[in-house]
């Protein structure tokens, strides 16, 4: 059943929600579904939802235990390589990534903190309305929001190796849907910054992944568990798909200063603390940059409006 509602004034800061209309669809009604017209949520002003939401498992789906490759040897950043199999247990993965309104209800329970509702304005990015549709993905949240919503779910955030898995499957693939470039059709990328924005979630159904899962090339950066470690492949730990600790990877981050190696981590500077990876490639991100062995790097405070993240869980 899916209900159609909207938001009413109720008094100065409080809306209350009602029910315009109730359709009953069958499975087959379901496949003809379009993206919902964008609104605008806020999370401070969200009405009050029910203690207890539910994990959306329905929305989840399975990636298989297995090996994988992951990383690249002949192209990417030093920190992509070498390529190396990986062995993982089974796993739950979202099928896209949180959107606004899922996120406005962790809110309204009290249990993650609102999104920065300037997040636009202090990135140059266009109005904050942009990237406030309800089915859009959330923007403008930290890995510390992230962790919080996933939790808040009975999940958790993805590890770097699970989430580059279900992005390449066990055939070694570039892109999540295969060796093709990057298209429009495949996802959202390449789009002028403070003029365009994010889609709704699962608008591009051909860049899916091989297991089933949208918007892993674009829209926005994912957070993942991981520590960013520029090691991490070539560590005794690498076949777990596992990062150094923290104290390790800061010798490492000074050993690549002192030798002069700052392309070593990509675009971003090494960093000076341990921080947290993304992965995916986002709205304004170029078309190549989209490649699931891609990583990028951010202390896990930042809250940009080209990141995002989805959740996931053990299988058992």
């Amino acid at each position: 059943m899916t209900l159609s509602y909207m938001f009413q004034p109720y008094s100065r800061g409080t809306f209350i929600l009602l029910v315009t209309s109730a359709v009953v669809r069958w499975p087959a009604d379901i496949a003809k579904e379009r993206p919902i017209p964008r609104a605008h949520l806020e999370p401070s002003r969200v009405v009050s939802l029910a203690a207890s939401v539910p994990a959306a498992d329905d929305e989840m789906l399975p990636v298989p235990a297995g090996p994988f490759t992951m990383g690249a040897n002949d192209e990417g950043e030093q920190d992509e390589r070498p390529a190396h199999t990986v062995t993982l247990a089974a796993f739950y993965m979202d099928r896209t990534e949180v959107t606004n309104e899922a996120y406005a209800e962790c809110v309204a329970a009290k249990r993650c903190r609102p999104w920065d509702d300037q997040i636009a304005t202090k990135n140059h990015a266009g109005p904050e309305s942009a990237f406030r549709g309800p089915k859009q993905p959330v923007v403008g949240v930290s890995w510390f929001d992230a962790r919080d919503y996933c939790a808040f779910r009975e999940k958790r955030l993805p590890r770097e190796a699970e989430w580059e898995k279900a992005a390449r499957g066990a055939d070694g693939r570039k892109f999540p849907w295969g060796g093709a470039k990057p298209t429009a059709e495949h996802g959202v990328f390449g789009r002028a910054f403070g003029r365009d924005s994010t889609d709704p979630v699962g608008s591009h159904p051909a860049g899916r992944g091989p297991y089933g899962h949208d918007d892993l090339a674009g829209n926005v950066w994912e957070w993942v568990d991981d520590l960013y470690d520029p090691y991490a492949y070539r560590r005794a730990t690498a076949g777990e798909g596992k990062p150094a600790e923290c104290a390790a990877i800061l010798r490492t981050q000074d050993e690549l200063r002192a030798a002069g190696k700052q392309g070593f981590t990509g675009t971003n500077p090494i960093p000076n603390e341990c921080e947290r990876v993304l992965r995916g490639g986002a709205f304004n991100y170029w078309g190549d940059g989209l490649r699931s062995s891609n990583r990028v790097h951010h202390g896990p405070s930042f809250r940009l409006v080209m990141s995002g993240f989805r959740c996931a869980k053990d299988a058992n």
